[in-house]
């Protein structure tokens, strides 16, 4: 459990939030174009409904103050966007062993599931502003780009821009939660964690791009 938070100057602590904001703003942005560009979805389903849970959650159940308040609802916007692409896109990369009828019940309970282990987690150790479920889902998020990248075997709905974005989205809140709390090991290890995994599919994505004959940054 958070306890004792640090005092941070409160213009340092909107800077950062409001430059995470942005990013991660540019990075969903960015996965829409490419995915109708590509036709196809840019977001590991699991990550998409943990995004939306998260936010839904702290936009809503345990609202968050100004100005993050304002940088969720963006988000939700965003990511719903993100979850239309996925119900247009991903039946197609749906298990070909599984009925196809049981796409939308499974998407339903990876949302159910990601909505629950969110708020469930949050108030099981009194975690009310997300911290903890926010850089744990982050670090799987990080996971799983890689594993789409490489399932694929194809740079479809992805491009550096995205990787760049999401790695740079999730410094800045890296750096404030440290301010805030420089004796959390636990946390120490999300935020390195997610910049080995972010830096590692930044390098894959760029040579999966060289490899298939694209100029990694003219594709936007």
């Amino acid at each position: 459990m958070l306890q004792n938070p640090l005092e941070v100057d409160p213009t340092v602590d909107v800077i950062l939030k409001v430059c995470s904001g942005i990013f991660w703003s540019l990075a969903y942005l960015l996965i829409l174009r490419r995915g109708f560009l590509d036709k196809s979805y840019g977001m590991p389903v699991v990550a998409l409904c943990a995004n939306l849970s998260w936010e839904f959650i702290f936009s809503f159940v345990h609202p968050h103050s100004k100005p993050q308040l304002y940088i969720d609802y963006a988000w939700l916007l965003l990511d719903a966007g993100i979850l239309v692409q996925f119900l247009m896109y991903g039946r197609k990369e749906f298990p070909e062993h599984l009925p196809g009828r049981l796409f939308y019940p499974a998407f339903l309970l990876t949302l159910l599931l990601s909505f629950l282990f969110i708020l469930l987690l949050s108030r099981e150790f009194n975690d009310l502003n997300g911290v903890y479920a926010a850089f744990s889902q982050n670090l799987l998020m990080s996971i799983l780009f890689i594993h789409l990248l490489l399932r694929r075997n194809s740079h479809a709905g992805q491009s550096l821009y995205i990787a760049l974005c999401k790695m740079v989205g999730t410094v800045f809140p890296s750096v404030l939660l440290y301010l805030y709390f420089p004796e959390s090991y636990f946390l120490i290890l999300l935020y390195v964690s997610i910049f080995v995994f972010d830096m590692i599919y930044l390098l894959l994505l760029y040579f999966k791009l060289r490899a298939a004959g694209k100029s990694p940054w003219a594709r936007v």
